[in-house]
């Protein structure tokens, strides 16, 4: 694997993409993405914005992909992986609060809200191609773009400022969380009433 991301670090921006696709479509690299994303940005400042593109788009193309695995074999996944222990309350956390988890684990990278078990359960639950897509794409394009920043505003000294703010980014994740779910029985309240006339 070092010598897999040492050949992606020589390809700058490439490789980034690259990582964000075969991570994305299910391949487990916990935080590969981002590290590498941050060591081109650190390495390569000037092609910090491309770093951030590209990693949107190789992680969008990889999750369509995913989408479409997880969608043909939806009904095994779920019997298989969320009928009991923590898949099941990954799927409850889904039925429950739709993609509001998705779109958390997709902006805020907290190992505690794994994306692609919240993608699965969406995608095999029959959330549409189209919401999925819009709901990554908006937490992802905001992380690689902070992530390719800070890598070229704080070069070597952006792991230490990302390891001083972790518990900033949980609170966050827990703010943000709280915002989107309020909003979304708010406007459930909203449409029932119209729905009733």
């Amino acid at each position: 694997m070092k010598a897999f991301r040492s050949l992606l670090i020589s390809w700058g921006p490439l490789g980034v993409f690259v990582l964000a696709f075969v991570e994305s479509i299910g391949i487990p690299n916990p935080g590969g993405t981002d590290a590498l994303l941050l060591l081109v940005a650190i390495a390569r400042p000037d092609a910090a914005a491309l770093c951030a593109v590209l990693a949107t788009a190789g992680s969008l193309l990889g999750s369509a992909v995913f989408y479409e695995i997880v969608r043909l074999g939806g009904d095994k996944f779920l019997l298989r992986y969320t009928l009991s222990g923590r898949g099941q309350r990954f799927r409850a956390w889904v039925h429950r609060y739709g993609m509001v988890t998705v779109f958390i684990s997709a902006f805020l990278p907290i190992p505690f809200l794994p994306l692609k078990v919240f993608c699965a359960c969406a995608c095999a639950m029959g959330v549409s191609r189209t919401r999925f897509m819009l709901v990554l794409a908006a937490g992802r394009i905001p992380r690689y773009a902070a992530l390719a920043y800070l890598g070229a505003k704080l070069g070597e000294h952006t792991t230490a400022w990302i390891q001083g703010h972790y518990w900033h980014m949980g609170a966050l994740a827990v703010g943000l969380f709280a915002a989107l779910y309020g909003l979304l029985k708010w406007n459930d309240r909203a449409q029932s009433p119209a729905a009733l006339q």
